[in-house]
């Protein structure tokens, strides 16, 4: 007796498991059955569980009934034709949609070659078997499954053409590349998701190489004039917004030049960019502190003693400004009004970002990497040929991740941008990689990709050869202009007396005790100053019974509140957050003795 379970419920038992599951299997394809169904068998517990729940994931797979699939030559006419449509081939059974569960209980043949009397399922294409942008890798079936996943990942974090009303919209962190382009090397997933109308990257020539260390631990050598001729620039705009707030007794926030005598006032060269109305003029170049929309209100805190308070009348600051370690040009200003109805305004700034040391770049293999130095292309290595690579890319990224499609697409994209045409490298359904080889070879180039490189600056050969081609690379929006963070002095936290958190506020930089232990192993201990008496304070403590004593800087003297006046009490010097945590013993009602021993 097969026990059966419906969305994890025991439901009962059955007889003859196979005819049974067999039986829904049918059903289910005749149409008697929801479609969403599925039916999975498990022959070591001899159960059987049927799912209808939400949130399984399932994939389109085409039935393979006695050796032959039921999608046949005429569908696919009739589906080009429109008069069937993808629905329909569900509906006749012909396709499937299968889950985790059910696949168990599966035989599906990628190509339809492959396809015995045993199988039960064909792919439509092994191409489906990757989310969307996986399935933009090229040659995805050479690489390492978690170099795969990577470069998913990466590809997401692309800089591109992301919509083509980017002039009218206000969105809140966006990077624009300024010439994308489509990809030498493709997939059948870029003609299928039209990438051509949404590009995320550029064809660029690189070699793999070592050049002088810069070039170690991931990081990659960028041609100084190929950033002159427009690679990897991009724009980035942030927008600014302010509204004008109502509150209780109809007051309400101003969007204008401030007023000197307004509480907070800043210099009038911080305002200096506003016009009239209190809002900047566009193409305005501002940088940090200056201020964009001009916007005071109310005071905060009305009583009834406020009436006869001569401050009560004067309203406080509150424009908004360009943020620490900010800058750019006003790129467009928007006027109009919330869901409450309150005027709202929005200021755009765009600042232009040009590949610096420190910027992030990758391949579609999921080799990400730094820029590690910015070379004059007079310094770059060059080929027999004269062609200098854009960028340069470390060889030992390669053994270790097996990333082999990196390196065939660098092949592929050197046989389509010397023959003029893009290449096909979709996942399992690529051109094959000895037929790129002998079309580069027809072209006069070795077919194993490498060149004769010579020293760009002795003019010497490389007795090794190098390895160069073609290749699609990406600008990531991890920019360093947008994480470059540094701090001397700056604010402090009202409870702990510690600098603040974060680089928005001019925050610290925050070193743990791994950290602390690399500063001393360097022999920089006295970097390590300021991570301990960040927030030193000075406490008066009794010799005597070991409490904080009390200092009365009106009578110049300290006392102890238990033993009075007639004790010895001493300066301290401990960190705000030890006396804090002694506040919270008090609290607790926990009588703490500091035991006082003299340093000398």
């Amino acid at each position: 007796m097969t026990e059966l379970y419906l969305n994890s419920k025991f439901m009962g038992t059955v007889d003859d498991s196979n005819s049974f599951v067999k039986r829904i299997k049918e059903e289910r394809r005749m149409g008697n059955l929801t479609y969403n169904l599925n039916v999975r068998y498990d022959e070591k517990a001899d159960e059987i569980y049927i799912e209808t729940s939400k949130g399984r994931s399932r994939r389109p797979l085409i039935i393979v009934s006695e050796g032959q699939p039921l999608l046949t030559e005429n569908h696919l006419k009739q589906l080009e034709k429109n008069e069937i449509s993808w629905s329909d081939m569900v509906k006749q059974g012909i396709i499937e949609y299968l889950d985790a569960g059910e696949e168990e209980n599966a035989l599906v043949a990628f190509f339809e070659k492959d396809i015995t009397p045993e199988h039960t399922h064909l792919e439509i294409t092994p191409l489906v078997m990757f989310g969307l942008t996986t399935s933009l890798v090229p040659y995805g079936n050479f690489n390492q499954s978690t170099r795969l996943n990577a470069g998913s990942k990466n590809q997401k974090q692309a800089l591109g053409f992301y919509a083509s009303n980017y002039a009218v919209r206000m969105d809140m962190d966006v990077n624009l590349l300024h010439y994308p382009q489509v990809p030498i090397v493709k997939t059948n997933m870029h003609d299928i998701s039209d990438y051509s109308k949404h590009p995320a990257g550029q064809n660029i020539v690189v070699a793999i190489m070592s050049y002088k260390g810069y070039n170690m631990e991931d990081a990659i050598i960028l041609n100084k004039s190929s950033i002159e001729r427009g690679f990897g620039r991009s724009t980035y705009y942030r927008p600014s917004i302010a509204e004008e707030l109502r509150y209780s007794g109809g007051l309400i926030d101003q969007i204008s030049i401030p007023d000197k005598d307004v509480k907070g006032y800043k210099s009038e060269k911080d305002y200096r960019f506003l016009e009239e109305d209190g809002i900047i003029y566009p193409e305005a170049q501002v940088a940090e502190g200056d201020v964009v929309i001009g916007k005071t209100s109310p005071p905060r805190f009305l009583s009834s003693l406020e009436e006869y308070n001569l401050a009560a009348g004067t309203r406080r600051e509150s424009s908004v400004s360009i943020k620490h370690g900010e800058k750019g040009v006003v790129d467009f200003i928007l006027l109009t009004e919330n869901e409450e109805g309150n005027r709202l305004i929005q200021a755009r700034l765009r600042d232009e970002r040009i590949p610096e040391i420190g910027d992030k770049f990758t391949s579609r293999h999921g080799q990400k990497g730094v820029v590690g130095l910015i070379v004059p292309q007079a310094d770059m290595p060059f080929s027999a040929s004269g062609i200098t690579p854009d960028l340069i890319f470390s060889p030992h990224g390669i053994p270790s991740r097996m990333t082999i499609s990196h390196l065939i697409e660098i092949i592929a994209g050197k046989v389509g941008a010397l023959s003029g045409r893009q290449i096909n490298g979709t996942t399992f359904d690529s051109e094959p990689e000895e037929k790129v080889r002998e079309e580069l070879k027809t072209l006069g180039f070795r077919e194993n990709g490498v060149e004769t490189f010579y020293n760009g600056i002795t003019g010497e050969v490389f007795e090794a050869k190098i390895f160069v081609g073609n290749m699609y690379y990406l600008k990531l929006k991890h920019l360093v202009a947008n994480k470059l963070h540094s701090r001397a002095r700056g604010p402090i936290q009202l409870l702990t007396r510690q600098p603040t958190e974060g680089r928005a506020k001019e925050g610290g930089l925050r070193l743990g005790e791994m950290e602390k232990d690399t500063f001393i192993a360097h022999g920089a201990a006295l970097l390590l100053k300021e991570r301990f008496d960040s927030d030193k304070t000075i406490v008066p403590v009794c010799e005597s019974c070991g409490l904080i004593a009390i200092k009365d800087d009106f009578k110049g003297k300290s006392y102890c509140p238990i033993c009075g006046e007639n004790v010895e009490v001493n300066d301290v010097e401990i960190s705000y957050a030890f006396k804090l945590i002694l506040d919270e013993f008090k609290s607790l009602g926990i009588y703490q003795k500091l035991q006082l021993e003299s340093k000398y």
